[in-house]
């Protein structure tokens, strides 16, 4: 059906597949990038259809792909923050230096031990897969949701080993080059100062000018986004320009440099890149895994399949547990971990790809060297053989990671925890109730008597502004999965909502409702700039204030076909505010303000005032 189609359809297709295969993962919670590649196989094995008809040359591929690499790690760059790095710090340091050179060394005896291979496409092979990368950690990690030092290292490690593992597949073919180990060395330790000069200087060079000018708004707002875009494009080449495989670095460099300066703000580029990320990753590993014929996949599946077993079970439990041998910043929940969480993503197949590529062409400047030519075949066979890893480590990675971080105790399945921004009475009251009800609440307020009295009543509080830095980069929300913004303050519970939409989703940002909800369109606070108006009636601050002052307490309430709702609203009256449902697994959720179906089985959690009232509901509870 796709056979002969212009590029323009081909294009509109990925995307479209894309969006299926994105959808498809998050209705099931798999890893995306799983069914991105597999939907990527299948359509070029369907139809016939790959990237490489629409293209001049193999080049031209790998340069496009190498400019979305360049945007992923620079977007990556910019949510790395030297504060995440107080716990984390030392296991990323040691994962970024030790631990590269174990998985180096064991990934490049793994490869001589099962494929056989020359020494040279050994190492050139294990310095490839030293990466894993901010492509396919950042989908992980979302589906996962681990505990903030532990995502810290994870995400930490995925961005900063990208350009390492890059930079260190380019010494090995320099030793390609010159024509073996024992040559080449001189031309090796200049590539890596290159390197070092030329990424971190041009990255940082550019990123203070690049603050300046936006410091003194040079840059008009509307160009911005395509400011950076053409800053990341021109540094990524100019980089490579002067020494190959440095503009993953500078790109790199580039993000944490603008992430971690105080003068200007880069959150909404940061948020436009998360979207073009989405997009990016969904054509990159739709169009490199088309690129695979099943014929390539057949001559190494065998060999390919044990050492893609070698590098999960062998090298990278030994690289972690051997950088961390002596550590006490991490324990052996946290090391087991991260031994079984190392999927290769997208900077592996375009290096390998751009390698392959490059001693094709070495060989073919010396047809007469059996050397050449014998490396030449070996590395025709290294793109199927990652894409195979890369499948494989997604899969395994995918499926057993979330499992293993429950298991373990470093994340929960779904977190249906309450944040609430405000410690009010009312707010303390309602949180009590969930706490005892076995649910997991935390409280942030700017003033200290209303913290204090919220520890008091045994509750987890932390005096901080919810619009804070401090609220956002320090905070651990592990086992939150809903915000509630409560404060007395319309605008503030407003901004709140909007702040925290991209950590928990648009759906799990709520605010009570605010008093100027009915007022006239110039006095209001725009629809669009709020949250979900949550708790059933829509009970303004004032009212809940009042309810609690008047004596009302929190009581969970269980709905079935014989106790309805209608039969909960009969028993307490008017009075009862329902505010939470659970479900018979344990979600927990506020209620819409303007109503929803509240069917059983399931439990309300509501503010009751009358004691006869509650008596029953209790009695109620225990005979059901």
């Amino acid at each position: 059906m796709l056979a002969g189609m212009s590029l323009l359809a081909y294009l509109a297709f990925l995307l479209l597949l894309g969006v299926v295969a994105q959808w498809v993962a998050w209705r099931l919670k798999l890893p995306s990038i799983l069914l991105l590649l597999v939907f990527g196989f299948a359509l070029s094995q369907a139809t016939g259809t790959r990237i490489d008809n629409y293209l001049a040359s193999e080049s031209a591929l790998l340069s496009l792909v190498g400019f979305f690499v360049a945007i992923i790690l620079f977007e990556g760059g910019l949510t790395l923050k030297f504060s995440e790095l107080r716990e984390a710090g030392t296991p990323v340091l040691k994962l970024c230096t030790l631990g590269v050179v174990y998985s180096f060394a064991l990934a490049t005896l793994g490869a001589r031990w099962v494929m056989g291979y020359d020494w040279l496409i050994c190492a050139l092979l294990g310095a490839i897969l030293t990466v894993t990368g901010p492509t396919v950690v950042a989908p992980l990690l979302r589906l996962i949701k681990p505990r903030r030092k532990v995502a810290s290292i994870v995400k930490w490690e995925g961005i900063v080993v990208d350009p390492i593992g890059a930079v260190l597949a380019v010494l090995v073919f320099i030793l390609i080059q010159e024509g073996g180990l024992g040559q080449g060395w001189d031309n090796v330790a200049l590539a890596v100062v290159k390197t070092l000069v030329v990424g971190g200087g041009l990255g940082w060079g550019l990123a203070k000018l690049t603050e300046m000018a936006m410091a003194r708004h040079f840059i008009p707002d509307f160009l911005e986004t395509m400011f950076f875009l053409a800053l990341v494009g021109v540094a990524f080449a100019a980089s490579n320009a002067i020494q190959h495989e440095a503009g993953l670095v500078t790109v790199t460099v580039l993000g944490v440099a603008l992430a971690n300066q105080k003068r200007v703000s880069v959150r909404h580029i940061l948020e436009f890149k998360e979207n073009l990320r989405v997009l990016i990753i969904s054509l990159l590993f739709l169009m490199l895994s088309g690129r695979i014929r099943v014929a390539e996949l057949e001559s190494i599946w065998r060999e390919g399949m044990l050492f893609l077993l070698v590098l999960i079970l062998l090298v990278r439990p030994a690289a972690v547990f051997l950088a961390n041998w002596g550590s006490k910043r991490t324990n052996w929940r946290e090391r087991l971990f991260l031994a079984l969480l190392a999927p290769r993503g997208i900077v592996a197949a375009a290096v390998t790809s751009v390698f392959a590529l490059q001693i094709t062409k070495v060989a073919g400047e010396h047809p007469d060297n059996e050397m050449y030519a014998g490396l030449a075949k070996q590395a025709g066979e290294l793109v199927p053989l990652v894409f195979l890893v890369i499948l494989g480590t997604v899969g395994f990675y995918g499926l057993l990671a979330a499992p293993l971080a429950r298991r373990l105790g470093l994340s929960d399945a779904n977190p249906t925890g309450i944040l609430f921004a405000g410690a009010d009475p009312w707010i303390r009251v309602v949180a009590r109730g969930l706490v005892k009800e076995g649910h997991h609440c935390l409280l942030l307020d700017t003033r200290f008597e209303k913290v204090a009295a919220a520890r008091l009543d045994g509750l987890q509080a932390v005096r901080a502004n919810i619009l804070s830095e401090y609220a956002e980069e320090e905070i651990d929300f592990a086992g939150l999965g809903h915000l509630v913004a409560a404060t007395p303050n319309n605008e503030v519970n407003s901004l709140a909502v909007r702040e925290f939409q991209h950590r928990f989703g648009k759906a799990k940002v709520w605010q009570i409702t605010p008093a100027d909800v009915g007022a006239h369109h110039q006095k209001a606070v725009a629809s669009h700039m709020r949250g979900r108006f949550c708790f059933l009636g829509g009970p303004r601050f004032s009212e809940l204030s009042s309810l609690v002052r008047q004596g009302a307490e929190m009581k969970a309430t269980s709905i079935t076909d014989i106790f309805t709702v209608e039969d909960f609203k009969k028993t307490h009256g008017e009075n009862a505010v329902i505010l939470f449902k659970e479900t018979p697994g344990g979600q927990l959720s506020p209620v819409l303000a303007d109503g929803e179906k509240l069917e059983g089985p399931l439990t309300l959690h509501a503010l009751v005032l009358d004691e006869a009232g509650g008596t029953a509901v209790e009695t109620n509870k225990e005979d059901q």
